[in-house]
C-alpha cells in the first residue's frame, strides 16, 4: 500500500541545450550564460544519460572560441554527465561573422581569395585595430594568426597574403575539423546508444551560412539507424540544429527560421517513425512562446524547440536576454519534457510536455 505514495522514478533522463554561441571573450554574456547553465544542470542531472547540444556551439567557428568552450567545460565537467554535440551553421558556415556578415558562398573562389587583397577597398580592415585584423584572418583561415610588431598597414598586407590561399572548401574542412577536434564528434552526423535508448545526431554537409544541406547518403543512413531495434513503444531521440518548416516555434513559414533544404525528403523518412522525438535549435525562440512542442499526432515524430543558452527570441520577433534549455525524463509509457530557466535556476511554468507511448495516430 505504501508504495503508491512513492513517486515514480524515470528509467532514464537527459538534458538538451543549444545555441550557446560561445565567444572568445571570457566575460561575454553568452559565455556567462553557459557557465550558469552548466552549474544549474549539475544540480538536477545526477544519473543523467548525458547533455545533448543541438548546435551553434560557437558564435563564429573560431579556434579561440573552442578554446574558451574547453575552458568552461573543464571547470564544470566533474559535476556533469557526458556531453554530445550537433553541428550548427555558426560552427561551420562559410561566413565571416561581421556586421553585416560576409557570405563567402555568394562569391567566386577568386573573390574569396581577394577578399582582403585590396585594403584600400576594404573599410572593414581599415577601421580595425591590429588585434581585430588578426581575429579576422583567424575567422577566414580557421587557424591562429600571430601578430607581429609591424604597423597596421603591414598587418593588412600579411592578411592579404594569407587570404590568397583561402577557399570555401578549405574553410569548411578547417571549421569541421575544429568542431570534431574539440567536441569529439565524428562528422556532421553520428549516433549513440546510451542506457538502452538511441540518440541520433544530424547535420549539414555543406558550409551554408544558415541552412542545413543533407546528402542522400545521410538520409539513407538515418533510415537505417531509425530501424535499429525500433519498436512503437520506445522513443528514439533525434537532434538537428535547424527545424523543419511549419513545426516548432520560429519555423513557421512566415517566421522564416526553418532551414533544411531536404525538408520534404527528411519528413518522408521521419514519417515512418512517429515514436521518434526530434529536438532542434537555431530559432532561439523562448520556451514560453507558442509552438515549443509540435505534435506529430502519430503521423510524424513529436518535435521540440530547445530554445537557446546564449540569448532568446520572442513571438514578437524581438531579442530577449535570457538562457533556457530542456530536461527530459523517460518513463515506461511516456516521455516528459520540462523547460528550465538557467538564469533563475527554476522550471518554466507552462513549459512541461508529455509524449505518450505507444504513439497512436489520430
Amino acid at each position: 500500500m505504501g508504495n503508491k505514495h512513492i513517486s515514480e522514478q524515470p528509467l532514464a533522463s537527459f538534458q538538451v541545450i543549444t545555441d550557446t554561441h560561445v565567444r572568445d571573450e571570457a566575460d561575454h554574456i553568452h559565455n556567462r550564460h553557459l557557465e550558469q547553465a552548466l552549474a544549474d544542470i549539475a544540480t538536477f542531472s545526477e544519473g543523467s544519460s548525458g547533455i545533448m547540444h543541438v548546435g551553434d556551439v560557437t558564435d563564429r567557428g573560431l579556434p579561440s572560441e573552442y578554446r574558451e568552450l574547453q575552458r568552461i567545460w573543464k571547470q564544470h565537467a566533474k559535476n556533469l554527465p557526458d556531453i554530445r554535440y550537433t553541428v550548427g551553421n555558426h560552427d561551420i558556415g562559410a561566413v565571416v561573422w561581421q556586421d553585416p556578415p560576409i557570405i563567402l558562398l555568394e562569391m567566386k573562389e577568386d573573390e574569396v581569395a581577394k577578399l582582403l587583397e585590396q585594403e584600400a577597398d576594404m573599410e572593414l580592415v581599415k577601421k580595425q585595430t591590429a588585434a581585430e585584423s588578426a581575429a579576422l584572418i583567424e575567422q577566414l583561415s580557421g587557424g591562429t594568426y600571430t601578430l607581429s610588431a609591424a604597423p597596421l598597414e603591414q598587418v593588412g598586407q600579411d592578411i592579404s597574403d594569407e587570404a590568397a590561399s583561402i577557399t570555401v572548401a578549405g574553410l569548411w574542412q578547417r571549421r569541421l575539423s575544429d568542431f570534431e577536434g574539440t567536441t569529439g564528434m565524428r562528422g556532421s552526423y553520428h549516433d549513440h546508444w546510451i542506457d538502452g535508448y538511441h540518440y541520433i545526431f544530424l547535420g549539414t554537409e555543406q558550409p551554408h551560412p544558415k541552412d542545413c544541406d543533407m546528402s542522400a547518403e545521410q538520409l539513407e543512413w538515418l533510415e537505417s539507424k531509425l530501424s535499429e531495434r525500433a519498436t512503437p513503444n520506445q522513443p528514439i531521440f533525434l537532434f538537428l540544429h535547424q527545424p523543419l518548416m511549419d513545426t516548432v516555434a520560429g519555423s513557421l513559414k512566415e517566421q522564416g527560421w526553418y532551414g533544411v533544404n531536404q525538408d520534404v525528403e527528411l519528413k518522408a523518412v521521419l514519417a515512418k517513425y512517429p515514436q521518434a522525438i526530434l529536438f532542434s535549435g537555431h530559432t532561439h525562440w523562448q520556451l514560453e512562446a507558442q509552438h515549443t512542442m509540435y505534435d506529430g499526432a502519430g503521423h510524424m515524430p513529436t518535435m521540440f524547440n530547445a530554445s537557446s543558452v546564449g540569448y532568446l527570441w520572442t513571438d514578437q520577433d524581438e531579442h530577449l536576454e535570457g538562457s533556457e534549455g530542456l530536461h527530459v525524463e523517460i518513463y515506461r509509457d511516456r516521455v516528459v519534457v520540462k523547460g528550465r530557466n538557467f538564469v533563475t535556476s527554476k522550471w518554466i511554468e507552462g513549459a512541461e510536455f508529455t509524449v505518450r507511448y505507444p504513439v497512436k495516430g489520430s
